[in-house]
């Protein structure tokens, strides 16, 4: 079994689909078929079935993607012991981080690496969704949550505070009439976020107006008189034409976590980069 076909399987096992596997891996949806027909040629019966809600694996299909797992797993640990040892400050540095962190905390960071290492190329995912960093899906993430995968080097970088924001109409009407006043929330599947019970406790009249799982664009439609918003501060300072409400107590603060995988521990782009944040970023750096 190739390492390429094993690509293509696991690809096809995980999306359902070959066009869809195509698509993740850049190829074309042919090639995505033929390489699968020589999968079932050389296993002599078929690896998948089709359902009205996509390909799923059949009874051998299953035991082909234990083993072809156990591949992918040796891959991808030689792939970050060899780049993990790469010394060369040059080189793609794939970091994950949410959008508001990435545009208004991490930015400095990034021109003072590409300033110090010109040959070194930031790459930044900004996304809420976790990456898997075994997977190489990222080099170096920044949560506001401890990682819990194993064989991740982790620690906490810095304490961001958060304020309450208003367009100049919005902070009048709360005053005004409160009932009248909106307020801008996490999605669904991020009301357990501190600062929404603590905003729903301050401000009890206020209507739900919009929810988001992206901090800017709560930004933009607080901006745009949608209604109050609990922002991180360093995002709700630089947006003009905010203006932060002052109240009896502050939201609750989160801790930012940087994590890489431990056999990445060597990349000096990494290091140079981890360095530089530090200096600029930490709790410590802050305080002096």
């Amino acid at each position: 079994m190739e390492w390429n076909d094993v690509r293509i399987f696991l690809a096809v096992a995980r999306s359902g689909s070959f066009g869809e596997a195509a698509r993740v891996l850049g190829v074309s949806h042919p090639t995505v078929g033929r390489r699968i027909k020589v999968l079932e040629d050389e296993a002599k019966q078929p690896l998948f079935r089709r359902t009205k809600d996509g390909l799923v694996l059949t009874d051998a299909g299953d035991t082909v993607r234990a083993l072809a797992e156990s591949m992918e797993d040796s891959a991808l640990s030689m792939e970050r012991r060899l780049t993990g040892n790469d010394q060369r400050l040059e080189g793609i540095l794939r970091i994950s981080s949410a959008d508001w962190f990435a545009g208004y905390v991490l930015a400095p960071v990034l021109l003072e690496l590409t300033r110090r290492h010109p040959a070194v190329v930031p790459e930044v995912i900004a996304s809420h969704r976790l990456l898997d960093l075994s997977r190489r899906e990222a080099d170096v993430a920044f949560r506001i949550v401890p990682f819990s995968e194993p064989d991740i080097v982790q620690r906490r970088l810095m304490r961001i505070s958060y304020g309450v924001y208003a367009s100049a109409g919005t902070k009048q009407a709360l005053q005004d009439d409160p009932a009248s006043a909106g307020v801008i929330l996490m999605n669904t599947a991020q009301s357990h976020f501190p600062d929404v019970a603590w905003v729903l406790e301050r401000f009890p009249l206020c209507r739900r107006a919009f929810r988001s799982t992206n901090r800017s664009v709560q930004a933009q439609m607080c901006l745009r008189g949608m209604g109050i918003a609990v922002l991180p501060r360093p995002l709700g300072d630089a947006v003009s034409g905010l203006q932060r409400i002052d109240t009896p107590d502050e939201p609750p603060t989160r801790d930012i976590w940087v994590g890489y995988h431990q056999d990445l521990r060597h990349m000096d782009r990494l290091r140079a980069m981890l360095d530089i944040a530090d200096m600029m970023l930490s709790d410590s750096a802050a305080a002096q």
